[in-house]
């Protein structure tokens, strides 16, 4: 009669109001010898019992681990993986049970981390991959278990599963691709061997997190900065170039979103100092720039964006990037790039970055050379504050490095002039005119612009700037009427 008592019990668990009378009478502990028998019907029915009268009750489960559940559980995923039922009944009780402590020492005792990849591949519908992921995550939390899951193949088998579902723009499809995704991501903060042999999937990763989450960032759970931190590793196994090759396949065979993917995931991982330097060693400037014939504006948008990345804080990165001239023709066109407003902006400002990072004179008389600086004067003028600063600053720089090169480009584009409007009009941002008044001091070491800051009775707007109220700006108008007086 066993096994009907067992699911006599499993039908009564479901009550709420009965749970309490079945723990009160130890059938818990009563059940639990039941998991080792050999008859399918009793696991079963046993399994289902035993997990409704524990069902959010922690003191019992962490009874149930104290007298070797877990064991038993794996063994029924081991040696019933053909049966629906009995597989559906362990990974809820795994399911309950992965978040205790005790259980994932228990567990990464045990084989468990092989019978999850077997479940991942034979899973069918949205609901077993669901419950495995929850399992997973839970797990992946444990430095022992994480390490065996990545040995195991975990990270394989969800790239399968990522990679056999992207594109796909059913709902339930995208949150397996999320969790999918998330759960590598996971694996990847602390073992990084699915690098490589899954560049492909761990492009669309980091992309799938940029377009979903913000640039740079991952959900509340995760924080990219973890990610980054294993940056390093990622060059010693080949990622970048894995990425790089998986890159220029895709510009000869056209597949655009395969590009954006691949970028994003290259200027994801430019970000740390230490990961600038690392690429650019390896050569990514040279391999990336192959993309400067792509004629598709999301890929020029993001290519510009992760030179910008590469050159941000890195003066070699900027030297290289400002002494190539196929590049900056190329950026130049961008830069009036009219039909396409975020692909003007970013070539600016990749021209402004290469110029500000940059300590090289070489590098002035190139942009100079490719009539960059006009851009550049353009862009102080620009609605956005922040891109006005950055032209701004660039263009102070470049003047302190070589500004006998730049003053003609400068009086052409009638700088001096531009200047004393943001200085003048009420709406510009104060450190917009505290760093107009940087410029302005560079340029008085200029014979001609000087004479030009004079006859535009650029001295008058200063002197009113002295009671202007933020104390920066009256600093900054203070300094430079010293330096236009010769003081």
């Amino acid at each position: 009669c066993a096994v009907k008592a067992a699911h006599v019990l499993s039908e009564i668990a479901k009550n709420e109001e009965m749970k309490e009378p079945c723990i009160e009478a130890d059938l818990v502990l009563t059940l639990i010898p039941l998991l080792e028998s050999t008859d399918q019907e009793m696991l079963l029915h046993a399994g289902r019992a035993i997990g409704r009268i524990c069902y959010d009750n922690r003191s019992l489960q962490e009874e149930l681990v104290k007298v070797g559940v877990i064991p038993s559980l794996v063994r029924i995923l081991t040696d019933y993986v053909e049966s629906e039922p009995l597989v559906h009944v362990a990974l809820l009780a795994l399911y309950n049970l992965a978040d205790l402590d005790s259980a994932k020492e228990a567990l990464s005792m045990t084989k468990v981390a092989e019978q999850l990849v077997k479940q991942l591949r034979r899973a069918e519908s949205h609901e077993r991959l669901e419950i495995v992921f929850e399992v997973l995550q839970a797990l992946a939390e444990n430095d022992a278990l994480k390490v065996q899951l990545v040995d195991a193949g975990v990270p394989e088998a969800l790239s399968e599963i990522l990679l056999r579902l992207h594109g796909s723009s059913q709902a339930e499809d995208t949150c397996i691709v999320k969790a999918a995704s998330d759960l590598i991501v996971s694996l990847l903060l602390g073992e990084l061997k699915v690098a490589k042999n899954n560049a492909k999937a761990i492009v669309l990763i980091l992309a799938r997190h940029e377009n979903s989450q913000g640039k740079h960032s991952l959900n509340s759970h995760h924080s990219f900065l973890s990610l980054y931190g294993n940056c390093l590793r990622m060059f010693q196994l080949g990622v970048i170039h894995q990425l790089l090759d998986l890159l220029e396949k895709h510009v000869q065979s056209g597949d655009t979103s395969v590009q954006q993917a691949a970028l994003s995931a290259l200027q994801s991982l430019a970000i740390p100092v230490v990961s600038k330097v690392q690429m650019l060693e390896e050569g990514i400037a040279e391999r990336i720039e192959a993309l400067l014939r792509s004629e598709s504006p999301p890929v020029q948008f993001k290519l510009l964006g992760t030179l910008r990345m590469l050159a941000d804080g890195q003066a070699d990165a900027a030297e290289i990037l400002g002494q190539d001239p196929l590049l900056l023709n190329r950026l130049v066109q961008w830069c009036t790039a009219s039909d396409h407003g975020s692909i003007c902006a970013e070539a600016n400002r990749l021209l402004a970055s290469i110029l500000h990072h940059n300590r090289s004179q070489e590098v002035v008389k190139a942009i100079q050379a490719a009539q960059g600086v006009k851009h550049l004067v353009s862009m102080t003028t620009n609605e956005h504050a922040a891109m006005q600063n950055e032209a701004l600053n660039a263009l102070a720089i470049a003047s302190a490095i070589d500004l006998e090169t730049l003053e003609e480009s400068f009086k052409e584009s009638q700088l001096v002039q531009s200047l004393h409007k943001l200085l003048q009009d009420d709406n510009t941002s104060p450190e917009v005119k505290y760093n107009s008044m940087g410029l302005l001091c560079r340029l008085l070491n200029s014979g001609d612009l000087r004479q030009e800051i004079e006859e535009d009775k650029i001295k008058d707007t200063l002197e009113q700037l002295c009671s202007h109220s933020n104390a920066n700006v009256v600093k900054e108008a203070i300094t430079t009427l010293q330096v236009l007086r010769g003081e």
